[in-house]
């Protein structure tokens, strides 16, 4: 099973920046797909962005998209996340969560998650 670890979080103005990182402990990261996913106080965990394991394919919730960019580094076993223009609205928990196979949109087809790194925008 492969273990994720977030980091990157803080609190940031709007329209302002950050980069998240999430590292695996797997070799098979390389051969899994990697998504991002945030949750904020009161809603239901939801789909931000989503790598294919080769990274040449991407996939972005409509919200984030053109404001939010997902890489891979698999000789590192890291996925990234990108956030430009940050708005109140993207305050939430982020996780990455890793699954083999295609990416998917929605929680209930990944098993392995990482704990959460906090992002806070202030207005």
């Amino acid at each position: 099973q492969v273990q994720l670890v977030e980091s990157g979080g803080g609190l940031v103005q709007a329209g302002g920046s950050l980069r998240l990182s999430c590292a695996a402990s797997e070799r098979t990261f390389s051969t899994s797909s990697l998504a991002w996913f945030r949750q904020a106080p009161g809603k239901e965990r939801e789909f931000v962005a989503g790598i294919s394991w080769s990274g040449g394919r991407t996939y972005y919730a409509d919200s984030v998209k053109g404001r939010f960019t997902i890489s891979r580094d698999n000789a590192k076993n890291t996925v990234y996340l990108q956030l430009n223009s940050l708005k109140p609205e993207d305050t939430a928990v982020y996780y990455c969560a890793a699954r083999p196979g295609v990416v998917e949109r929605v929680t209930f087809r990944y098993d392995n998650w990482g704990q959460g790194t906090q992002v806070t925008v202030s207005s």
